[in-house]
C-alpha cells in the first residue's frame, strides 16, 4: 500500500505543507474565489453567457503581460482588460447572437495583443504560465486583500440587483416589456463577471477557469430548480472543490488547479449521470 502511495507522489510531510503560511494564503484566497464563482456562476449558466466567461479569462491575458511590461501589478492589468472587455461585450451584445459575435471579436483582438505582449516579455514566462494555469500556492497577502475587496463588490452588487437580474436572466423579453432596464443590467452583470474572472484567473488560470465558474453552477441547477438553493449548492461545490483540491495536492504533490478542476468536473459528471439514470428509470416506468 505504501509503495503504491509513493508511486502516486504521496508526501509524508503533507500536514506540515498543509499548515504552512503559503498554504494558508492559498486556502483563504481559494475560498474567496470560490464564493464569488459560486454566486456569479449561477447567472452565467442561466443567462447562457458561458462563452463570455471563458472569453473574459483569455481577454485578461494581454492585461497581465502588459502590466509586467510596464512594471505594474498583474492584478491591475487583469482587472482593466477583463472589466474593459466585459463593458464592450455588454454594450455591443444586446441579443444573444450579437453577444456571441461581440465576444468572439473582442477575444480575437485580445489574443493578438496577448501574443504581442508575450513576445516582448520573454523574460517573464513564469507570469504567463501562472495566468494560463493559475497558481494558488503563490497568492500573496496583497492579493488576498484585493480578492476580499472584489468579492465584497460582487456580493453587494448582486444583493442590490438580484431580483431584476434574475427576472432578465429567465425572460429578458418579458422583463423589457415591463420596463426593467435589461441593457443596463446586462452591462452591470458583465462587469461583475469581469471582476470575478479577475479573481479566478489567479487561482485556476485562464485555461481552467470555466470549470470553477460554470461547472459547479451547472451541477447545482440539475440538483434544484430554485435559484437561491442553486446558488448555495454551486457555492458549496466550489468551496469543496477548492478545499479538497488543496488537501489532495498537498498529499500527492499535484498541481492545485488541476485537482480543483478535476473535483468540480467529477461532481458534475456524477450529478449528470444520476439525473440521466433517474430519467431512464422514469421513462421505463411510464412505458410499462
Amino acid at each position: 500500500m505504501t509503495t503504491a502511495l509513493v508511486a502516486l507522489g504521496y508526501q509524508e510531510n503533507w500536514w506540515q505543507i498543509l499548515t504552512s503560511s503559503f498554504m494558508r494564503n492559498a486556502l483563504v484566497g481559494g475560498t474567496l474565489v470560490a464564493l464569488a464563482a459560486g454566486l456569479i456562476g449561477y447567472f452565467v449558466v442561466v443567462r447562457n453567457t458561458a462563452f463570455a466567461a471563458h472569453a473574459l479569462a483569455h481577454i485578461g491575458l494581454p492585461g497581465a503581460t502588459g502590466a509586467v511590461l510596464l512594471g505594474l501589478p498583474v492584478v491591475l492589468g487583469l482587472g482593466v482588460f477583463c472589466v474593459g472587455g466585459a463593458l464592450v461585450i455588454g454594450a455591443l451584445g444586446r441579443r444573444a447572437a450579437d453577444r456571441e459575435v461581440a465576444t468572439g471579436t473582442v477575444l480575437a483582438m485580445a489574443t493578438g495583443l496577448g501574443l504581442l505582449f508575450n513576445s516582448l516579455a520573454t523574460r517573464n514566462s513564469s507570469t504567463l504560465t501562472n495566468v494560463l494555469f493559475g497558481n494558488l500556492l503563490a497568492i500573496t497577502d496583497q492579493q488576498l486583500l484585493t480578492f476580499a475587496v472584489l468579492l465584497a463588490m460582487v456580493v453587494l452588487s448582486i444583493g442590490v440587483i438580484y431580483r431584476p437580474l434574475l427576472f432578465t436572466s429567465i425572460n429578458a423579453q418579458v422583463a423589457d416589456a415591463r420596463g426593467v432596464p435589461v441593457r443596463g443590467l446586462s452591462i452591470t452583470f458583465m462587469v461583475l463577471l469581469g471582476l470575478t474572472v479577475t479573481m479566478a484567473v489567479q487561482a485556476v488560470g485562464t485555461l481552467l477557469l470555466f470549470a470553477l465558474v460554470v461547472t459547479p453552477a451547472a451541477a447545482a441547477i440539475m440538483l434544484t430548480p430554485r435559484p437561491p438553493a442553486a446558488i448555495g449548492v454551486a457555492t458549496l461545490i466550489s468551496l469543496v472543490s477548492v478545499w479538497l483540491g488543496l488537501g489532495v495536492s498537498a498529499m500527492f504533490n499535484a498541481p492545485p488547479s488541476f485537482v480543483v478542476v478535476t473535483i468540480a468536473c467529477a461532481v458534475w459528471a456524477v450529478v449528470w449521470a444520476a439525473q440521466r439514470g433517474l430519467r431512464s428509470s422514469a421513462n421505463r416506468v411510464l412505458v410499462t
